[in-house]
């Protein structure tokens, strides 16, 4: 049946989170980071994720802003280009300033065009998901941002996934979620939800107790996903 509300995670989904450190190392004077900025970025999103779950399991919740910093002092030890202050600065500002990918902006304007609603549900802060949306453009093109800073918990807390029901009055099974994060869209087809796992990466399924019902490789087909 077709889904009347669409509901995209944020980063790694609709905004590039590898961006920051890509556009870092083509600035003039970072040869050391222009090296090895995969790397980097690889990590950085790797601890930013793992601290994320460790902080929702022991019940220490802090913003993501807190666990993205945390993440990037790791990872920039991790690659050897700790101590550089200006490094650290520049790319947590780049960092609120993503790029959307490619396809997003003609996605969600297809979903609007056929009547759909649209939102995010970010373990982001809402400052940073405020920057992110203005950077891309795309504000016009949602109903909502849903930030876990309202209930306090990471993803994939059932609470978290409990807040699209509240804002919008819909049953799990009318909504069609999206997320780059394999584990994230597994725990939403748990949850009841329609999931979608965009595997950009072509990352092997997580063995998890519920799998994506549909996996793509980029966001191309979400409108006629969602009218199904």
């Amino acid at each position: 049946m077709a889904r009347t509300l669409c509901v995209f995670d944020a980063y790694g989904t609709l905004f590039d989170v590898s961006a920051a450190a890509r556009r870092a190392a083509e600035e003039p004077g970072r040869a050391a980071l222009a090296q090895g900025w995969q790397r980097l970025a690889e990590v950085w999103r790797l601890k930013q994720l793992q601290y994320s779950w460790l902080r929702a399991v022991t019940g220490t919740h802090c913003d993501f802003w807190q666990v993205t910093e945390d993440g990037l002092d790791w990872a920039l030890e991790a690659t050897g280009l700790d101590g550089d202050a200006d490094l650290r600065a520049r790319l947590l500002a780049l960092y609120r300033e993503l790029e959307a990918y490619p396809e997003v902006p003609a996605m969600l304007e297809q979903l609007k065009d056929d009547g759909r609603s649209c939102a995010i549900l970010s373990n982001g802060a809402p400052a940073m998901l405020a920057a992110a949306i203005e950077s891309a453009g795309i504000g016009r093109h949602l109903d909502a941002v849903l930030s876990v800073e309202e209930v306090g918990v990471f993803k994939p807390a059932r609470a978290v996934y409990d807040m699209v029901g509240a804002r919008f009055g819909t049953a799990p099974g009318e909504v069609l979620f999206v997320s780059s994060n394999g584990w994230d869209a597994a725990a939403a087809a748990g949850y009841g939800f329609e999931t979608v796992w965009v595997n950009r990466a072509g990352d092997a399924v997580d063995r998890l107790p519920w799998t994506p019902q549909h996996i793509r490789h980029d966001l191309t087909d979400i409108p006629r996903l969602a009218g199904l």
